[in-house]
């Protein structure tokens, strides 16, 4: 099935916000508890969050999308040193391993085709985001914790993509 990857709109914030709901309860919880999880969710996938993000062009969103439904979603932010930071690249949970997260990158590469470094932060506990990560090129550059309030912390790879001919995701 190809995807693809339809810049977001205003319009959308329902759909991003029901996909990040939808995945985060599916896959976080056993990382860093439902708590945390919710906690989060408020914080950064509120209607009023996402509007602001978007509204601000703060980070641009792009929907993951087959022909018949939205899959998952993506948040980029240009970075004064020429750096695209991925600060958010989700998909469906049901739909993973299924190469959708591959195409996606590509397809974001081929938006931004003077970036050479692509960064991204992590939690150190989600092996399988990591291992797909390691598999689209990017190697680990640091390890971060994050104060995020409320008493949590982010526990997080800092991790980079270098732009090669021998490093683009297969």
């Amino acid at each position: 099935m190809e995807i693809l990857l339809r810049k977001a709109e205003t319009a959308d914030i329902e759909v991003i916000h029901r996909l990040a709901v939808s995945i985060w309860n599916d896959h976080y919880p056993a990382i860093i508890g439902q708590k945390q999880v919710d906690y989060m969710l408020g914080k950064m996938y509120s209607y009023e969050t996402l509007n602001e993000q978007i509204k601000e062009k703060k980070q641009q969103f792009y929907l993951i999308e087959s022909i018949e439904e939205a899959l998952g979603f993506v948040a980029v932010e240009l970075q004064k040193d020429e750096t695209l930071f991925l600060n958010k690249f989700y998909i469906l949970s049901n739909i993973q391993k299924r190469g959708f997260g591959a195409q996606a990158f590509k397809e974001l590469l081929k938006r931004y085709p003077t970036i050479e470094k692509v960064r991204l932060q992590v939690n150190r506990q989600n092996y399988k985001a990591i291992n797909f990560y390691f598999k689209q090129g990017f190697t680990i550059e640091e390890v971060a914790d994050f104060d995020i309030g409320n008493g949590y912390f982010m526990n997080d790879f800092m991790m980079v993509f270098r732009r090669q001919s021998t490093n683009e995701p297969r």
